[in-house]
């Protein structure tokens, strides 16, 4: 069996719930707290906007007028993250692998939400609203790291902005190191896709030097 095939198992698919029955299953969830229901202020906040200026990563979530769906991770230093006023945040476009999922997306639905964690805090935040694409010189300059300026900001008129509770992060144990792995659990991200793909061992070695090479030289300037 190659090294990348999922062990044999017996196929079993689950039991699902028809429209009625699981309508009727979500309402059978007990009603929304007073507190959970008004806990959306639809603005960023004194709280919310430092926790955002303090926070290195958040997890955008857009889709495209078809409604498929798409989620990515966005990470930057502390201050990269611009809440411009309580109701305009903007973040950085930094290179990648030219996919452009999510900017692609945003030309054809501009929806978007964004969860914002902090490392060592349980509690999350979350923004929800519309995007466009900024330019603007002053922007960008304000978003340079080591010098190097995004080609453009995502810029987000907020709707919705509220604070979510700790559950979800304490299940986890994300903070704590518990369910960390060690280095080695997995090959490289480069001899994963490799296997996926169908490359060559040669190529797969040539994919891993590429990558180092990227994470090494070129986290926030595009590849030349």
């Amino acid at each position: 069996m190659p090294d990348h095939a999922l062990p044999p198992v017996t196929p079993k698919s689950p039991a699902l719930l028809d429209g009625a029955a699981a309508a009727a299953l979500v309402a059978s969830y007990p009603a929304v707290s007073t507190l959970a229901q008004a806990k959306d202020i639809g603005r960023l906040d004194v709280h919310l906007g430092r926790y955002i200026a303090l926070s290195p990563i958040c997890f955008v979530a857009t889709a495209d007028k078809t409604g498929k769906q798409d989620v990515t991770p966005r990470g930057d230093p502390p201050g990269a993250f611009k809440v411009l006023d309580d109701k305009t945040l903007a973040f950085a476009d930094r290179p990648g692998n030219n996919r452009l999922d999510t900017l692609k997306n945003l030309l054809e639905n501009p929806e978007i939400a964004l969860i914002f964690l902090l490392p060592g805090t349980n509690e999350t935040v979350r923004v929800a609203g519309t995007a466009r694409f900024s330019t603007d010189p002053e922007l960008l300059a304000s978003m340079a790291v080591q010098d190097k300026l995004p080609r453009c900001a995502v810029v987000i008129s907020v709707r919705q902005a509220y604070l979510h509770c700790a559950k979800a992060l304490l299940r986890s144990k994300l903070w704590s190191g518990d369910y960390a792995q060690p280095k080695g659990t997995f090959p490289s991200i480069a001899r994963m896709i490799g296997d996926q793909v169908g490359m060559t061992e040669e190529q797969k070695k040539v994919g891993e030097a590429r990558v180092e090479k990227a994470y090494q030289d070129t986290l926030w300037a595009t590849p030349s």
